[in-house]
């Protein structure tokens, strides 16, 4: 990758990273306030649920962004963190905070998929017999 190109990179995670401060939601929404109605107690679970949700994500997003942005201070941004190939520049320009190529990438979602309870099948994975 070039010294352009890994300016480029630095220039977009440092003004995805401003962006993502700004619209950072507060802890305002997490409050917990009682009232007597039950459906408005419900609600108002709900929308803390929420509020706490959309702040963790938030949060995990400004975690991967300051994460590539130590890769690229100390030259290992574009690299797999599993498989140690390149990133291909597509999947970069997508998500630039991204530390994974496609393949493992679509292996951590699908692990985080079966750990979820859900199914999905990887004909590259090894998978134990059934007992």
């Amino acid at each position: 990758m070039t010294s352009s190109q890994m300016k480029d990179y630095r220039h977009t995670l440092k003004a995805l990273r401003t962006e993502l401060i700004n619209s950072l939601p507060g802890r305002d929404g997490i409050f917990i306030e009682q009232t007597s109605d039950a459906l408005d107690q419900t609600q108002s679970a709900a929308d803390r649920d929420l509020a706490v949700e959309t702040l963790n994500r938030h949060s995990a997003r400004l975690r991967e962004i300051d994460a590539a942005l130590a890769r690229i201070k100390d030259g290992t941004y574009g690299i797999c963190l599993h498989c140690e190939e390149e990133i291909g520049p597509r999947r970069l320009k997508a998500v630039p905070y991204t530390g994974y190529c496609i393949a493992c990438q679509q292996r951590r979602d699908a692990r985080g998929m079966a750990l979820a309870g859900q199914h999905w099948f990887d004909p590259d994975e090894d998978y134990p017999a059934a007992a």
